[in-house]
């Protein structure tokens, strides 16, 4: 009636039912008790030395008071003990930073791959999927080390064999939701190893004031702004193209004037020519005296100032070929910046389709041949669709700031930038909490890092005027 089973299984049957599901009692494997505790006890000391290896002071500390309650008794230990409180505190209020990076973020370090990530790993992982059950066997990826930052916590992970990076940036929410975070970052490191980075606070939740012009004239990366890691942003400009994108109020013109008011010494001097155009007559208008005859605000004087700068790159390019191959400033051959503030009205919400395609073309070739000979754009819009703006991957570098919609992300940063954690769609649209900041996609880096541009007022930008005269010469 029943097939044979292997063994003394069919004793084990419960029911035979037709109707009634065939149920079997588990084999038990009985192991012996030795084999248990020696298990057990090599888990134990390989934990050990793992924890004396990964925080060396952490794990001198109890065992000095240890050796000294044992050898001198208690009394001795207790004012040890106190003598060593006592310094870390006066430490910590004397030198506060220094005191973090040496000794504070290494105990929060400890306490939070203790208390937060080591305890809840197995069941976040196994709950998001990253995890695998396999024979009744839980395989897990390994958790390394935490490093803790005045902002956030990195988490370096070992990868299972053969799990794609995408399955962990598919699954950033359930990581910061099981780990208690904000949001969550992913970034390959090296083969099979990520680096998780659970923000604690928001560095950039303060808006920043105008920075200061510089004293020494400078072409080179320029600052205007900070990072999330509180080092200064510094924007290339000259020898690439930068694209910003953001929704209305998001900043745009936070980057513009930052970036214009950190080439003005160098403008000064002849360096720099900065040429503008401003088809909205809201944004650059309020500097139109920086620019003298280099302002356009018509998309008639827009074309013609776009042929301009054409001609000047071409005539500067036959003088070059043969000669050199990348532009260095000199007051005979400055570094051209053209700024495009709207630059979807010139190239699609233009009516006249003439003038457009002439336009476009103007824009296509600059930004296809201009930065080896020193001519760079910094064009800004706010819808970054295809069909908006079909030359947004001839801009090396992109900026993208508070977005409308998740998926137009990767349009300005690339394929994968909203997974690999620049959430530019969740920037808060409160000014004072989100206008400036964004997330920065370099030519040479595919990581987005995320950015606060200072922003610049109208006061300071009529004390730029009032410093500096047409051509940016100085007044």
């Amino acid at each position: 009636m029943f097939k044979r089973l292997p063994g003394d299984e069919a004793r084990n049957l419960v029911s035979t039912t037709p109707d009634t599901a065939v149920v079997f009692r588990p084999a038990v494997i009985k192991t012996p008790a030795i084999f248990t505790i020696v298990i057990l006890a090599w888990r134990m000391f390989a934990g050990l030395v793992r924890t004396i290896w990964r925080h060396p002071i952490a794990a001198t500390i109890p065992v000095a008071l240890g050796v000294t309650w044992y050898v001198y008794d208690w009394p001795m230990a207790a004012s040890l003990l106190g003598t060593v409180i006592l310094a870390l505190a006066s430490w910590a209020y004397i030198d506060r930073a220094s005191f973090n990076r040496l000794i504070g973020y290494r105990l929060l370090a400890w306490w939070r791959l203790t208390w937060i990530y080591r305890r809840h790993w197995q069941p976040v992982l196994i709950v998001s999927g990253l995890g695998r059950h396999i024979r009744g066997r839980d395989y897990l990826p390994r958790l390394g080390k935490v490093t803790c930052t005045s902002w956030a916590d990195q988490v370096t992970v070992r990868m299972l064999k053969g799990q794609p990076v995408k399955d962990w940036t598919d699954r950033t929410d359930h990581l910061a939701q099981g780990f208690g975070a904000a949001s969550c970052r992913v970034t390959l490191t090296q083969a099979g190893h990520l680096t998780l980075t659970f923000p604690r606070s928001d560095p950039l939740s303060e808006p920043l004031p105008a920075l200061s012009i510089p004293i020494e004239p400078t072409v080179g990366p320029v600052e205007i702004g900070t990072r999330e890691d509180g080092r200064p942003w510094r924007l290339k400009v000259h020898g690439t193209h930068v694209l910003v994108a953001g929704a209305t109020g998001a900043g745009k013109g936070s980057i513009i004037w930052s970036v214009i008011r950190s080439l003005l010494p160098a403008a000064s001097v002849g360096l720099v020519e900065l040429w503008a155009l401003d088809p909205k007559l809201m944004e650059l208008s309020y500097g139109r005296a920086l620019f003298g005859t280099r302002y356009a605000a018509t998309p008639e004087e827009c074309a013609d100032l776009l042929d301009e700068v054409v001609a000047v790159m071409q005539k500067r390019a036959a003088r070059f070929a043969g000669l050199q191959r990348s532009h260095t400033p000199t007051v005979d051959d400055p570094f051209v910046l053209v700024v495009v503030d709207e630059v979807a009205f010139l190239t699609a919400y233009q009516s006249d389709r003439q003038l457009r395609q002439r336009i476009s073309c103007a824009l296509a070739t600059l930004t296809t041949q201009g930065r080896a000979v020193g001519v760079g754009v910094l064009a800004a819009l706010q819808d970054p669709r295809k069909e908006v703006m079909n030359i947004r991957n001839l801009f090396p570098d992109k900026i993208a700031l508070r977005l409308d919609e998740s998926e137009q992300v990767d349009m300005v940063l690339g394929d994968g930038a909203r997974d690999r954690g620049a959430l530019a769609d969740r920037i808060s649209p409160v000014p004072e909490r989100g206008a400036g900041v964004g997330y920065v996609r370099l030519e040479a880096s595919p990581e987005p890092i995320r950015v606060r541009a200072a922003y610049v007022s109208d006061t300071d930008i009529h004390a730029m005027v009032d410093a500096y005269t047409p051509y940016g010469s100085a007044a």
